[in-house]
């Protein structure tokens, strides 16, 4: 088995997939081929159908059993390279709005946070409208103080695309840069390596607690609430889409739907008085 998950590794970096992407697949097809045991190099659709079952029921969403497919099939039809296709569909996706902050919300949780570099953290990535992931990875070269741009490199989807960074920051960024060179992390932990994504999230999680704001939102909340905050100011949605690096543009147009601007416009039909 593990002369199988060796050559899966390498068909993945010889096709450029993204480390994330190769450390998912490799977690998933271990999990698989320890559960299916024997006649691994042998599609069996009724196994497979099994499998996505059984995470089925023990609650695994639509979006993550499909990357187990897609973790499959490309075993099975790139390494393996067998001929024969595999006839499962994919499940059918949950639609659920994304979970957006106000204005004043994000600015309580920032004011409440005394840390200079935990402050910052929240600050870029809602004002650049960064993913946690992109947050731990970024290096001071990343930066462009005078034209206020970020460099993110090599994003989700092997992705490179340059984002906004706001003004009001640039002196405390400034100030966290000095003495460093240009491959320094932007932000170091404690023992001078790269901050986990938990440390991250949970700066997050402690800076909406210390506001008091009840929404039950994650640090990916502040990448949708710079989305749908720029479409309410007008900026156009293509621009919105290249500067969170979406490939389609129906994935950015969602936050057409939860932006209050359109709906403060509209009145509801009910005239009487309850």
């Amino acid at each position: 088995m593990q002369n199988l998950l060796e050559k899966t590794e390498e068909e993945m970096r010889l096709r450029g997939l993204s480390p994330r992407t190769i450390k998912s697949y490799t977690s998933i097809l271990n999990d698989y081929l320890l559960w299916k045991q024997s006649d691994l190099d042998v599609v069996d659709e009724g196994s497979i159908r099994k499998y996505l079952l059984r995470k089925e029921e023990q609650g695994l969403k639509a979006t993550t059993r499909n990357l187990i497919l897609n973790a499959i099939k490309f075993f099975y039809r790139d390494v393996i390279k067998l001929d024969r296709k595999i006839g499962i569909q994919f499940a059918k996706e949950e639609y659920s709005l994304p979970i957006v902050l106000s204005r004043l919300e994000i600015s309580r949780m920032i004011s409440v946070t005394k840390n200079l570099k935990h402050k910052l953290i929240l600050a870029i990535a809602y004002g650049s409208g960064l993913r946690v992931s992109e947050v731990v990875d970024m290096r001071v070269g990343d930066i462009d103080i005078e034209s206020l741009t970020i460099h993110i490199k090599q994003a989700k989807g092997g992705k490179d695309r340059i984002t906004v960074i706001p003004g009001s920051i640039t002196s405390n960024i400034r100030d966290i840069i000095i003495g460093k060179d240009s491959n320094d992390l932007l932000f170091e932990s404690e023992r001078g390596g790269k901050l986990s994504t938990r440390t991250v999230q949970l700066i997050f999680k402690n800076a909406l607690r210390k506001s008091g704001v009840v929404n039950p939102a994650t640090f990916h909340s502040l990448r949708h609430s710079f989305a749908t905050h720029l479409l309410e100011d007008g900026v156009d949605v293509r621009y919105v889409q290249d500067l969170l690096g979406h490939y389609n543009i129906k994935t950015t147009q969602r936050y057409t739907q939860v932006s209050d601007t359109k709906l403060r416009n509209i009145k509801s039909p009910l005239v009487v008085n309850c």
